[in-house]
């Protein structure tokens, strides 16, 4: 935990703030003790200089002093007087006497001509000196002036330097516990501003971290006025304006994804320098592409010459027209691809467009299959009618053979009447024109109405009909009308194609919730290739269906549409004993 601490910004600042403070105070200290220091032994110095003043004075107007004993007598009793040792030096050096000795120990005392002091007193009136005094053992500070007395010359004061350093202890000690208290004050003051300021750094880191953690709500903070609160301020409107700009850039992400992934046609983009960048789901399933390496070359991925060469000319500053190719994965579909540089220009990439046209060639090849065949079934009894027209207009036939051109006139007139009937029914179910009369119907009448409809066609081949409606299969919800259209065409394609002696079955059978409506036939089947495209407009299968029966070939198409316009569906497959079923599926009333 401590390293941590010593980490954070208030620890750094309080150990900043407490180190200035010490040093400081460290600085006052030292400059305050050495100055009294200075001061303390000047004004010592400066009272024996007094004391030893008063004391010459004092001794001057005492009179003569004949024996050494009067002598040290004085020196003891001024020596209690000023409170210091107090020595008499005669002329020659002879000290005469000394507050601080006894009797005899002043006889002992050396000669103190050559003392500093004295030497100094000598010469000014005055002297001073500090140094070790051999008769008491300590460090003494000595001032000594000249007197004008008939046996003493001199009158020394001392102070023993441990009386100053006492002095000077207590001050220190004061000043010690001053500078203690001061820092003291000083570390809680730190302290107190550390915490503060740290608290602020603290809280804007935390707006910083849910601001990295991608919450960029605006913080409702107060960071103060000084500089910090500026910056935090600043930062934090820098903040909020790039999550703005963040949140318009990713809604404007989330509708051009919504726009690239509702469009039918396919969008690829490519960067100036060929890699791919962009590809919607219209483009992956148009090019039955996979795994898209986005950032990578786009040859990587799609492996089209007809793409290469038309990207290619766009980068390089070519116009090129559209282009159409087949996807070597869908050889059925065609896709039409146009380039054009990027918004900017060719130094931004280019944007390929895909349209799959694939079901508008289909469309159109349809519509001219269809025109085709509506040409061609129209053209036939035309061609028929003109010819016995003809034959009739020469006048030369017989009766038999008039009553025989009109029949067959007739018939066509009859075909053509049925082709053109069945044009318009498919315009109306085209048109949505088609109204529905929904009911309950029961399928064994509606099976046996289409019947009784068809027994002379089906007698005249030698056919059986067969029904057969399975519990459940009794009732369907359809148009009575347009559901036995439906059910005549698939019935009536089975009494022409299948063949004769053979029986025809229709059933009725519940599915998954629904009615299925069956019709089977012993034919010839229909090929499998052909099986998609059997309910398509004048579709023949030419190659199975060998007899011609004169239809129009647009009785599937009809069944297909009214099945759809109920709601319901339209199959067909070959069963495996032979022949054909068509299906046709219902909602169950």
């Amino acid at each position: 935990m401590l390293p941590q601490f010593r980490a954070t910004f208030q620890a750094k600042f309080f150990v900043a703030a407490l180190a200035a403070s010490v040093i400081a105070l460290a600085v006052a200290g030292i400059l305050f003790a050495t100055t009294m220091r200075a001061q303390i032994d000047r004004r010592m110095e400066e009272t024996l200089v007094a004391e030893a003043r008063l004391a010459g004075d004092l001794l001057a107007r005492t009179g003569p002093i004949s024996t050494v004993r009067e002598s040290d007598q004085e020196a003891d009793r001024l020596g209690e007087l000023l409170g210091a040792r107090v020595t008499f030096i005669a002329a020659d050096g002879r000290v005469v006497g000394d507050s601080a000795e006894t009797l005899e120990g002043v006889a002992a005392m050396e000669n103190h001509a050559d003392r500093p002091e004295v030497v100094a007193a000598r010469v000014a009136g005055i002297g001073r000196a500090r140094r070790y005094s051999a008769t008491l053992k300590i460090d003494m500070l000595y001032v000594a002036v000249a007197v004008h007395h008939p046996t003493i010359a001199f009158v020394r004061v001392a102070l023993p330097l441990t009386d100053v350093r006492n002095q000077l202890q207590a001050v220190f000690s004061a000043t010690f516990v001053a500078l203690t208290l001061a820092l003291l004050g000083a570390g809680a003051i730190a302290w107190l501003l550390s915490a503060r300021i740290g608290g602020r750094v603290h809280l804007i880191a935390r707006v910083a971290d849910r601001y990295r953690r991608g919450d960029l709500a605006p913080a409702q903070l107060a960071f103060g006025d000084d500089e910090l609160g500026t910056v935090a301020r600043a930062l934090d409107d820098a903040v909020q304006e790039v999550g703005r700009r963040l949140t318009e850039q990713a809604r404007d992400q989330a509708r051009m994804e919504a726009i690239l992934a509702g469009m039918s046609e396919g969008v690829i983009v490519i960067d100036p320098r060929a890699r791919l960048q962009l590809a919607n789901d219209a483009a992956r399933h148009m090019l039955k592409l996979g795994d898209v390496a986005l950032g990578r070359p786009y040859v990587e991925t799609i492996r089209l010459p007809a793409i290469a060469e038309l990207v290619a000319a766009v980068l390089v500053g070519n116009k090129r027209s559209a282009v159409q190719f087949t996807p070597p994965r869908d050889p059925s579909r065609t896709i039409m691809a146009t380039a054009a540089p990027a918004a900017g220009g060719v130094e931004y990439g280019v944007i390929l467009v895909l349209h799959d046209i694939t079901e508008l060639r289909r469309a159109d090849q349809i519509r001219r299959d269809f025109v085709a065949n509506v040409s061609h079934e129209l053209r036939t009894p035309l061609t028929a009618i003109r010819g016995y027209v003809e034959a009739l207009s020469d006048g030369d036939a017989t009766p038999e053979d008039n009553r025989r051109f009109l029949d067959v006139i007739a018939r066509h007139t009859r075909r053509m009447e049925r082709l053109v009937g069945d044009l318009l029914r498919l315009a109306r179910l085209d048109a949505g024109q088609e109204t529905l009369e929904l009911t309950a119907c029961d399928t064994l009448t509606l099976a046996s109405g289409v019947v009784a409809d068809l027994s002379a066609a089906a007698e005249e081949r030698g056919q059986y009909v067969e029904l057969t409606v399975a519990p459940g299969g009794e009732k369907v919800r359809a148009d009575p009308a347009k559901l036995h259209d439906a059910l005549r065409n698939l019935v009536s394609n089975a009494i022409a194609y299948a063949p004769e002696q053979s029986t025809i079955r229709i059933g009725a059978a519940p599915v998954d919730g629904r009615v299925a409506l069956t019709v089977s036939d012993e034919g010839p089947g229909i090929p499998d290739e052909d099986l998609a495209r059997v309910f398509e407009r004048f579709y023949r299968v030419d190659k199975s269906r060998t007899r011609d029966p004169g239809g129009t070939g647009l009785g599937l198409a009809i069944v297909k549409h009214l099945v759809e316009l109920h709601g319901g569906q339209v199959g067909v497959e070959n069963r495996p004993e032979g022949g054909a079923r068509f299906t046709i599926t219902l909602p169950a009333a």
